[in-house]
């Protein structure tokens, strides 16, 4: 009988995935794809770390002159 699932694909590079590293290929695959993160080549959607700074210093109140 053959195996129907379909096999998973590196993201990177499509060659099939290694239990190993997940869903990756091989070591290479991986860290190079944790190298695009620490250099920012990928980023999540939302706001700027600078936005959330400025809430937060609002919120606690530390953006008020009166003292």
């Amino acid at each position: 009988m053959s195996d129907s699932r379909k096999q998973k694909r590196c993201p990177l590079c499509k060659a099939p995935s290694v239990t190993e590293f997940t869903p990756f290929c091989s070591r290479g695959c991986r860290d190079r794809d944790l190298l695009g993160w620490f250099g920012e080549g990928y980023r999540i959607a939302g706001r700027s770390t600078e936005e959330d700074e400025l809430q937060q210093s609002s919120d606690y109140g530390l953006d008020r002159s009166d003292g």
